[in-house]
Order: C-alpha cells, then structure tokens, then sequence
C-alpha cells in the first residue's frame, strides 16, 4: 500500500478520533448534572489522549490528488472499527478500573451493534452520499426522540429513557439496570418492542418514504416477510407459552413477543429468562439467534432476505425437477437473481458458519462447556448479546470468561458487523501485492 494511501487512511482515522473526542463531552456533562465528579476524570483523561493521537494523524494535512480505491476501502472500513474501539474503551477502563480486555470487548460490543449493512437490497434513494447521509441522521434522530418520549410517558426517569432510546433504535440492548428492561412496566416494554422492529426495517425505505414514496415500505417483500415471521412467530410461541404457564394469556403474549422481538432484531434486552422455559424454548431461541433483521437496518444477524432468496432458490429447484426443461425466472423484489447475488450469498453463509464454528472451537479450546462456547460463539458474530446457558444466558453475563475468550469473541462481534467478507479479503496475499 503506497505511502500517500496510507497517509489519506490516516488522516480518515484522525478526523474519526477527533470526533470522538468530542462526543466524550456529552458524558462529562453528564456526570456534572447528576454530580459525579469522581468519575470526571477519567473521561477527561480519555477525551485528551484520543484527541491528542487524532490531531497527529491530521496535522500532516490531506494528501492531494489521493484518492481510495475500493480495495483500500476495505482496509480502511476494518481499521476504522478496531482503532475506534481501542480508544474508546479508554475511559470504561479508567472509571470502572476493569481490564483492558473487559474494557474493550464492552466497547466492541456496544459499537458493533450500529451501522447498515454492506449488503443493502433497497433501490437507490439519492445520487449523493452527504444527501443520504443528512436523510439518516434526521431519520435516526426523529426515531430516538420518539422512543425517548414515549418511554417517558410509561413512567420511565429521564435518564434511563434517553439510555434505553438510543439503545432500542439502535438494536445494542445496553440497559441502565441489571435487570434489563425487566425492571420497567409493561408499556415500556411495548415501546421497546415498536422501536425494535423499527431500528430493524431498512433505513433507506425511510428515506424513500420521506422523498414520496408512501408505500416504499409496506411493498417491499423483506419488509413484509420479517414482519409476518416476527407476528407469527410471537403468537404460536405465545400459545405454547400460555398452555405450559400459569400467566394470563396477555402477559404470555407480552414477555414472548419481547423475548422474540429482542433476540431477531439482535437488540439482547430481557424481561425474563427464556433459558428457563424448557428445552423447546431454549432450541426455538438458538434458532432465532441467526435470522436478525432487515438489509440496511441496524440489526446484525444473517438478514431476511438471504433467508427468502434461499427460500427462493429452493422453490426454483423444486420446480425444474418437476419440469427440467422449463425456463423458470427467479426474481427477489423486483430483481433478478443472477448468479452473481446468488454466488455472494452461498459465500456469506459458508464464512458465517466457519466463522462461528471455528470460534465456537477456539472457545471450547479454553475451557469453556459446549453450550457457552457455541452460543457464544453464535451471539458474537451475529451481533445478538446474551447467549444460553447458566454463564452468558439472558440471566448471566460474559464478565467471569477469561480474557482470552472476550478477545476472540470481539474479534467475532467485528467479523460479524462487517459481514466478514470484508475483514476477511485483507488476510489474502493477492490483497497486498498491488
């Protein structure tokens, strides 16, 4: 990679420190308002360390006449992740004085969670990237201030509304409280569920909708397949739930649908512990570990569509058995799928599974048992949070796993968010010889 690609990259990474630098004020302030200057410091301490290292890469100033390649965007995107992460875990190791390593895999966790996918299947909404992108933030924005006032209205204290808005629509499940959301009342957990499925929907639709195009969402197939699975889902569960349960029906349908809703969107909030509603549940819940939301959403996850193009497929073949020389089209929203849309999702799925088989390894390998390395292994690189099991179940948490283990599992948590074709390509020497 050739000295002013490097220098370009860098002064990227500068601006990104930068920026988060600043934000860092937004907690300082905080802790001013609610009085705990103890903790001041290690924010302060943080923020000047991050800011110092971003105003060295941008000092040099931009390189001229530079620009990247694809193949630079690669690197770029996966360097990105992990620098950002390394100095935001700064001040949680400074004000909790917890491990680097606890420290670190805590950040991973929380900023792996946000960001649209690289595999969006919406029609293009807008011929520049500055539009797209003052169109999301305002949609975004609108979304978090909505969630933050309807949690308000459900009794909820400022505090934790503005904590669990930005979580909810953002599908990352961080609570202010050990018991998650199931320290709240019944209508915040509505709320969650609403704004859950909205951070799952395909952003760009939004946008698509606020530019005139009304029905933008409710006619695209991924959109309605993941609502129908969810509704479906929700209330045979909720059925089985009832029957072997003495709650009403109401609360059956409530905590089910939270817990569905929840583990899909990849969100992680508990009202309750799944794990502990027999053998089916916990088999029904790794299932729905895989699925997550829509392309284009902030949910992690294997997506929808590459379930309904699968399912596609499938149907496809059916047919040509029955009918060999016929010319059957295969299409997906409006799309033709070409060999090309099909070779790339055959690829994803294969990593995926390698991926999380190998982790799942690696975990076992350390001393883990087989249910707390696999669903481990498959929470991590599927974006979702709680795995199953006594250890890092809804009930649990990943604090007791050695260090090793947080490592491997935020190395898995970054595949994952990055859709691991992408970190992936950088490990091949044909990447590095031009």
């Amino acid at each position: 990679m050739a000295l002013p690609t490097l220098r370009i990259i860098g002064f990227i990474l500068g601006i990104f420190l930068i920026t988060l630098a600043v934000s860092m004020i937004i907690p300082m302030l905080t802790l001013l308002a609610y009085e705990r200057t103890d903790d001041l410091q290690a924010f302060i301490w943080g923020s000047l360390i991050t800011f110092s290292c971003g105003f060295a890469l941008v000092a040099p100033g931009k390189p001229a006449n530079t620009h990247l390649r694809p193949r630079d965007m690669y690197f770029l995107t996966t360097i990105s992740w992990v620098v950002v992460c390394c100095f935001a875990a700064l001040p949680l190791m400074l004000i909790q004085h917890i491990s680097y390593s606890d420290a670190f895999f805590e950040t991973m966790s929380g900023i792996t969670t946000t960001g649209a996918e690289s595999s969006d299947w919406s029609e293009k909404v807008m011929p520049r990237s500055h539009v797209a992108g003052q169109y999301l933030l305002v949609i975004y924005v609108t979304f978090t201030i909505a969630a933050f006032i309807a949690f308000l209205l459900t009794g909820m204290g400022a505090f934790d509304a503005i904590n669990h808005a930005m979580s909810t629509v953002a599908t990352g499940g961080f609570s202010t409280s050990d018991a998650s959301m199931g320290k709240f009342g019944p209508s915040a957990h509505w709320v969650a569920v609403f704004f859950m499925i909205v951070g799952s929907l395909p952003f760009t639709l939004y946008v698509m909708t606020l530019r005139g195009h009304r029905t933008a969402l409710f006619r695209d197939q991924q959109v309605r397949g993941f609502v129908l699975m969810l509704a479906i889902t929700s209330v045979l569960f909720s059925g089985w739930y009832w029957l072997n349960n003495d709650v009403p029906a109401l609360d059956a349908l409530r905590i089910v649908t939270f817990s569905v809703v929840s583990v899909v969107t990849t969100t992680g909030f508990a009202v309750d512990d799944y794990t502990q509603w027999g053998g089916f549940a916990v088999m029904a819940f790794f299932y729905l570990t895989f699925i997550g939301g829509c392309s284009g959403s902030t949910s992690g996850g294997l997506k929808m569509f590459r379930f309904q193009v699968a399912y596609s497929l499938l149907r496809a073949n059916f047919k040509q058995l029955i009918h060999p020389r016929a010319v059957i089209r295969q299409q997906y929203n409006g799309h033709n799928l070409d060999e090309e849309i099909v070779r790339s999702i055959l690829t994803f799925s294969f990593f995926i599974t390698m991926t999380i088989g190998v982790l799942a390894l690696c975990l076992a390998l350390l001393g883990l048992d087989p249910i707390t390395a696999l669903t481990g292994a498959a929470t991590a690189v599927c974006n979702v949070g709680p795995g199953l099991g006594e250890i890092i179940g809804p009930a649990g948490n990943f604090s007791t796993l050695p260090d090793t283990a947080k490592w491997l599992l935020s190395i898995g948590m970054l595949l994952g968010r990055l859709e691991i074709i992408t970190v992936l390509v950088l490990l091949t020497p044909a990447f590095w010889r031009h």
